[in-house]
This record gives structure tokens, C-alpha cells and sequence, in this order.
């Protein structure tokens, strides 16, 4: 026994040991950093391993803490402190120094600030152990995290709100409308914060809602688009599974209430009445009546139609897409004086029926469109209508080719009177009878020039012109046998000179402007004055043709190179008629195969082209043409020789421009004057005392001498200027006359200076006197520029008195 509790002591204490460790190894952390372990470290156990480390809990700092005091958090601890004060703690990381702080003897650490989880969940922080004496680390730096402790401080939200869903009225109970959810910012891990249930809080009455899904389904089966087509649910979202002390979020969810076609259409009376006058056109609308239907959409579409057989025969009724109006139309030409009222049956359907809701009712709707007939004053009618009628061609003048017959439809029988419409008859070949309807033939009639003819007959009211009806007419020209018949073409056939006897040469047919009713038959033999031809004979072939073969052997064009046939042509009549036509036949040389080679002049080979003679003739009138030019020419330049004069002169030569500015007295070569006296060398002048011999222009003259041409202008109160003007008229008569020179400009524009000049004008037009009678000595008064020309004219005028003296 002594030996069993032995073993029960040391058994209890083994299982004290095993505890012991084990619980070291819950709360200590063994850290093993470089550095530890070395050779020499007074730390060093026997056994070689280091056995230091932190000591703290998991932390944790509760969010939204409000009270005055840091909040504590936890504390941090080195199994090597022995509580001395040596060991200095810190951290560093998320929020150390200023959301949390350490006290650095004990290793406190608290919460300054209101911390919120739903912005930061956690920090991330490191802790150190350092010697307070030489500030060296005792423990590695170790990373350890706070957690932020979730409280139930949000409520729920409905963050995808405004909510909108739609439901089909009528829709069974339990339908789903739509799903709303509510989103909480509180932790799910912990706790029930972030667990929330659904309620209604407004509406219930026709909505409930899954507490768990937020499914909005339908609480009721009598939802009514046309008594409520909206409903406004309020839905709530509670946390904390809904217990007490939970917060809550609330949103609005409109439910818009869709239609279904549950309504039949409906006449909102169950009569209507129109009048429409009795000459209203086929298609012409009558009115317009609608079915009310309290649907919406295309559950309002819908079709009409006519329930009674009279009012199909007479009306139509069609759909207004736009407005879903029925709108009734004519259908048939109304008659007041047949019947006066209409009465037809309307029917209304709708055009997309629901079978859901089928056993609701019929959906459709029958009203009656009572219709009144308006009388008015009607034109006259034709009857009968037919509008052809038929007349010999060789009927006379005044015959009668049918009578038409209209009559006044209204009550009232007015007489009628008839007309025709001159613009369908210019002519004028048709009359009418105005009293009976009598039409007869006014002209000739001719079937071959106009076939048919087409008039407007008019009839009208004999008090009332104004009420006038038409009716079209077609005369047809029935065909009498008054046109013989006649060859198609002016035949003409070729004959080789060794024909053979029986050889065809030509086949003939005939045309006839008349159209007998059994068609044309026509008889073919030669003309009596052919009796005794024995060259050619004629077949018919009794298809209304003929066909001419030769009679003889042979034939010679030296002897006679051209045959005329004539034929009898003869038709079926009554009367029969005939013609004769002639049938050129030419007689021409032919090659061993039959080929024609040559007839005359003008047959075969040149029939397509010019003879020689008329190519001649043409050949002629060119060269006569020709010769008649050139001889025109020659007459023309001849005329040009005699009308030119010595004394005349062309004015394009006797312009002269000049406009620089002299250069003074000292300026002896600015102008050459001999230049201006040529302008003014007139015939007149040329034969005065100032002309000069034969000796004078030579080189050998004084310049001075050469310049006593130069005119001066002299205001006279009498000027003549018949000198221009006869010498303008020759120019003007020449240029008339001559033909072969081009339209030069004779247009010249002779201007002077007027009496307020203050120097007078240097032009020669106007001056009457020669050199020798001109006084220059009031160029000495013109100033500085003109005192060199003073000189040389003063000079001149010196020299001639001498001389005359």
C-alpha cells in the first residue's frame, strides 16, 4: 500500500510538471532572434537554449468608447522584467503616440481616442524591451495587433433604393413583386449587430415581405388597375435579428399596378345620329363613334364592324389606328328618293382578348348609327347608260344615229334639254335634237379617215342649266365598200435576157382602205389593153396575190429594155370595185448563175447614188461660184486704188501725247518743235507764204526758221470750223465706201483750254493765221520757263521784217 502511494505522488507530480509547461507555453512567446545563444552570453543556459520572450494577451479596444479616462487596452511584458523599473518599453506603427501610449516601466498600454470599426478594424503595432541604462534591446522587436471591438452603433441601410417594382393587377396571392435588401456596417463575425429582418410598416394591407430575403410579394388577389394603379410600401430593416434594442432603416418602394385586359369595350350611348346629302361621293365619311374601354395600352385596341346586312351593303366601317374611332363611310351612291334613312348596327371587339379572364364577360359592344338621307337638287341621269352606238359611212347628212335619254331624278321631274360638248366634236360632225336626245350626222362620214369618234353628251335641267350631267359616247363608222383596191407598192421587176419561159419574176399584192366584215378577197388578171402581150402572164394565186412569170424565150434590151404590165385588180364588194396598176419590168444582163449585172443608167448599179450627168451639173456651179468670187475680189481692191487722195491723212497718225515737265530756259533739247509744226501742216498751209520752196526743208535750215509754223490760239468771237468739219466728212465718206479694209475708230475728241485760262492755249486747231502774221512778243510775259522759246520766236519775227523791209 505504502508502495502504491508512492506511485500515485510521483504520478501527481509528473501531471503538476506537464501542466506547469504547458501553461508557460500558452501565455509566453519564445523568441529566438540573432544575437541569442552566442558563445559567452551570460544568458546562455547549461543546456545551450535561451528561454526569454513577450508576455502579453490578445488586445482589444471597444469602438465609440465616450468615457474621460484613456481606455486601457491590455499590456505588454517581458518575462525578464523582475519589476525593477530597469526594462523601458515602446512601440511604433499604426497609431503609437497618438491613438495609443505605453507606459514605459510597466508596459500599459491605453486608448486616447474614439475609435470607430466600421473605418479601421485593427492596428498593426510593434513592441520593444530596451535597457534603461544603455538603452540596448533586451527582447526582439515583436509585431503584435489591437483588434477594434464591434458595438451595434449602424443601422441598417437600403442603399439601392429608390425602389420601383411593378405587379399585374389581378395577380394571385403570394405573387413577387421584388426584392429590397438593407445593408448593415456592423461586424457579422460578432455578435447578432449586422442580422436583419424585414417588416412592413406601411401597406400591409395588400404587400408582405420575407423577414429574411426582403421578397415583396402580393398579400391580396383583387389588385384593380382602374380603382389604384400605384401603392407606396414602406419596408423597415431591423438588426440585431430584430430583438429589442435594435436599430432599424426604413426606404419607400412604389409598386406601380401594370394592366391586363380585364375590361370589355363599351358605347358610351346605344344610339347615334348623322345625315349625309344624297349626291355624297362612294367613300365619303359619315361620322365617327368610339367604344370606351378602361384599359390602357394595346388592351385598348380595337376593331369595328357592321353587324347587318343592310348596313354592310351600304356602309363601311374602318379603325382609326390613332384615335381607335369607328369611322363610317359611304359604301355605295345614296338615293333620297329610294330610301331616307339608314339604320346600322356597330359592333366594337377587342382586338387582343386575355383567355385568363375570359369568364369575366363577352368583350365586345354593339351600338346603332342611325343614318338620314339628305335631299338635294340632282342633274338629270342617262338611261340606260349604254354609251356605243353605230352608222354607215354613206349614210346622208341629217341621218339619225340613235337618241339617248336622261331624266331628272328628283321628286320634281323637271324636263331635261341636251347638248353636245364642242370640245369632243370641234368639227362639228355630230347635232343633237335639245327636246328628244336625237343625234344625227352633221358632215360627210368617212370610215377610212376617222374610224371612231367620241363625244360628250350633255344634259341638263331646262329651268336650272347649273345641274348638268355627261355622258361619254362612241360612234363607231360602220365601213361601206367605197374605196377600190390598189397595188401595195409601184412594183418594178428585173428579167435576165435568156429567162426561160414560166420563170416568176415578181409577186404582187394589193391594199384596200375598206375592212369588210368577211374580210377581202381579191381577183388578179391583166388589164384589157394587155390582151395581146405575149411576153409575160399572170397567175393568181388566190390568197389575195399574184405572181408574173415570163411567156417567151429570151429577151434583148438592145431591141427593148423596158416592159409596162398593167393589172386588173378587182375586190369581193358589194359593190365590186377595181384599179389597174402598172408593173415596170426591165429587162438587164445576168451572170451564169441568174445574178443581175447591169439594167440601164440608173437601175440596180447606180440606183443609190448620183447619175453622171447630175455629177456633171454639180461640177459646173462650183466653178461658176468660184469664178464669181474671185472676179468680186478683183473689183473690190480695183475700187480701194481710186478712192485714195494725197491730201488726205489718217487721224490715228496725228496724235501725238506728250506730258513731262521742261527743265527751264537752259532746257534747249526738252522738245522738238519741228515735231509739233508737222501736226498742223494743212493743205491751207502748206500753200501760204509760210510753206517754203522745195530748198527749205533740207539740212542745212536754221532751227529757228523751222519753228514759224507754230500757231497761236486766239479767243475770236466768230470761229469757223468748217475746215474739220469737211475734212471729218471725207474721212467718214471713205470709210463708208471701201468695204475690204476693217472698221477702224474715226472717233476723235479735240478739246482746248477755256477763256479763264491764265496762259493761253499752244494748240493750233482753231488758229487762222500763218508764221509770218503771227506776233510772238507776249511769249515774253509768260515767265521763265517759256523766255528760251521767246527768244527763238522773237528771233524769227525779226529776221522776216528784215527781210521784208
Amino acid at each position: 500500500m505504502a508502495k502504491g502511494l508512492q506511485g500515485f505522488l510521483w504520478t501527481m507530480l509528473l501531471l503538476f510538471c506537464a501542466i506547469q509547461e504547458l501553461g508557460s507555453w500558452a501565455v509566453h512567446t519564445a523568441v529566438e532572434g540573432p544575437g541569442l545563444g552566442q558563445p559567452g552570453d551570460p544568458a546562455l543556459l547549461a543546456s545551450g537554449r535561451v528561454k526569454r520572450g513577450w508576455v502579453w494577451n490578445q488586445f482589444f479596444v471597444v469602438e465609440e468608447y465616450t468615457g474621460t479616462e484613456p481606455l486601457y487596452v491590455g499590456k505588454i511584458h517581458s518575462d525578464s522584467d523582475e519589476g525593477d523599473g530597469s526594462i523601458k518599453y515602446t512601440i511604433s506603427g499604426e497609431g503609437a503616440g497618438t491613438i495609443f501610449l505605453i507606459d514605459e516601466i510597466t508596459g500599459d498600454i491605453h486608448a486616447t481616442e474614439r475609435l470607430d470599426r466600421e473605418q479601421k478594424t485593427f492596428y498593426t503595432l510593434r513592441a520593444q524591451a530596451r535597457d534603461r541604462q544603455t538603452d540596448q534591446l533586451l527582447e526582439p522587436e515583436s509585431e503584435f495587433i489591437i483588434k477594434v471591438q464591434d458595438i451595434n452603433d449602424s443601422e441598417p441601410r437600403f442603399l439601392e433604393g429608390p425602389y420601383i417594382g411593378s405587379v399585374a393587377e389581378l395577380s394571385p396571392i403570394g405573387t413577387s413583386v421584388m426584392q429590397v435588401m438593407a445593408s448593415d456596417a456592423d461586424d457579422p463575425t460578432y455578435g447578432s449587430s449586422a442580422r436583419v429582418v424585414y417588416s412592413v410598416l406601411e401597406g400591409e394591407q395588400h404587400f408582405t415581405v420575407d423577414s429574411k430575403t426582403g421578397v415583396i410579394r402580393t398579400a391580396v388577389a383583387d389588385l384593380d388597375r382602374e380603382t389604384q394603379d400605384r401603392y407606396e410600401v414602406v419596408i423597415r430593416a431591423t438588426d440585431m435579428a430584430g430583438q429589442l434594442g435594435g436599430l432599424s432603416g426604413s426606404t419607400t418602394v412604389t409598386i406601380v399596378v401594370t394592366d391586363v385586359n380585364d375590361n370589355p369595350p363599351r358605347f358610351p350611348q346605344k344610339m347615334y345620329q348623322f345625315s349625309i346629302v344624297e349626291t355624297a361621293p362612294v367613300g365619303t365619311a359619315i361620322g365617327r363613334v368610339k367604344a370606351e374601354d378602361s384599359d390602357v395600352g394595346e388592351n385598348t385596341d380595337m376593331t369595328y364592324q357592321v353587324k347587318d346586312e343592310e348596313g354592310v351593303e351600304m356602309f363601311k366601317v374602318t379603325t382609326d389606328s390613332n384615335t381607335q374611332e369607328a369611322v363610317i363611310t359611304v359604301q355605295k351612291p345614296l338615293d333620297y328618293e329610294s330610301k331616307k334613312v339608314h339604320t346600322v348596327v356597330v359592333e366594337a371587339l377587342n382586338k387582343f382578348v386575355d383567355p385568363r379572364f375570359v369568364d369575366l364577360g363577352t368583350f365586345r359592344d354593339q351600338t346603332i348609327v342611325r343614318v338620314s338621307v339628305l335631299d338635294v337638287d340632282e342633274p338629270p341621269e342617262f338611261r340606260p347608260p349604254s354609251n356605243l352606238m353605230e352608222v354607215q359611212e354613206d349614210a346622208h347628212v341629217g341621218s339619225v344615229v340613235g337618241v339617248v335619254t336622261a331624266l331628272d331624278p328628283d321628286t320634281a321631274n323637271h324636263p331635261v334639254r341636251y347638248a353636245i360638248d364642242r370640245s369632243t366634236d370641234t368639227e362639228r360632225i355630230f347635232d343633237i335634237d335639245a327636246k328628244t336626245g336625237a343625234i344625227v350626222t352633221g358632215k360627210v362620214l368617212d370610215r377610212e379617215t376617222a374610224g371612231w369618234h367620241n363625244i360628250t353628251v350633255l344634259a341638263m335641267e331646262a329651268d336650272n342649266h347649273s345641274q348638268v350631267s355627261r355622258a361619254s359616247l362612241r360612234i363607231r363608222i360602220l365601213d361601206v365598200n367605197d374605196n377600190p383596191p390598189e397595188l401595195a407598192t409601184p412594183y418594178e421587176a428585173a428579167v435576165c435576157e435568156d429567162a426561160k419561159p414560166g420563170q416568176l419574176i415578181q409577186t404582187i399584192s394589193v391594199v384596200d382602205r375598206d375592212e369588210p366584215q368577211s374580210g377581202h378577197r381579191f381577183y388578179f388578171t391583166l388589164a384589157p389593153e394587155a390582151t395581146n402581150n405575149h411576153h409575160f402572164s399572170l397567175l393568181d394565186i388566190q390568197d389575195n396575190t399574184a405572181a408574173v412569170h415570163t411567156q417567151r424565150v429570151g429577151f434583148n434590151r438592145q431591141e427593148q429594155d423596158v416592159y409596162l404590165l398593167p393589172i386588173l385588180v378587182v375586190d369581193s364588194g358589194p359593190p365590186a370595185l377595181s384599179s389597174t396598176g402598172t408593173l415596170t419590168i426591165r429587162v438587164c444582163g445576168c451572170d451564169s448563175n441568174g445574178a443581175i449585172q447591169s439594167c440601164n443608167s440608173t437601175a440596180y448599179v447606180v440606183s443609190a447614188t448620183l447619175s453622171p450627168g447630175a455629177l456633171i451639173a454639180l461640177l459646173v456651179c462650183v466653178l461658176i461660184l468660184v469664178v464669181l468670187v474671185l472676179l468680186i475680189l478683183t473689183l473690190k481692191r480695183h475700187h480701194k486704188s481710186h478712192l485714195t487722195s494725197e491730201d488726205d491723212e489718217d487721224m490715228r497718225d496725228n496724235v501725238i501725247k506728250y506730258n513731262d515737265e521742261g527743265g527751264g530756259e537752259q532746257d534747249t533739247e526738252a522738245y522738238d518743235m519741228s515735231a509739233l509744226r508737222s501736226l498742223y501742216d494743212f493743205s491751207e498751209i502748206k500753200g501760204g507764204d509760210g510753206g517754203g520752196g522745195p530748198g527749205e526743208g533740207g539740212p542745212g535750215r536754221n532751227p529757228a526758221s523751222e519753228l514759224h509754223a507754230l500757231p497761236q490760239w486766239v479767243q475770236s468771237p466768230d470761229l469757223d470750223f468748217s475746215v474739220f468739219r469737211d475734212y471729218i466728212c471725207r474721212k467718214v465718206e471713205q470709210a463708208d465706201e471701201d468695204l475690204s479694209v476693217p472698221p477702224y475708230d474715226s472717233f476723235q475728241t479735240y478739246a482746248f483750254e477755256g477763256s479763264d485760262s491764265p496762259v493761253p492755249s499752244l494748240s493750233s486747231i482753231n488758229t487762222w493765221s500763218s508764221g509770218s502774221e503771227q506776233d510772238f512778243s507776249y511769249l515774253g510775259g509768260w515767265g521763265p520757263r517759256f523766255r528760251q522759246l521767246a527768244a527763238l520766236y522773237a528771233g524769227r519775227r525779226g529776221e522776216e521784217d528784215s527781210e521784208e523791209s
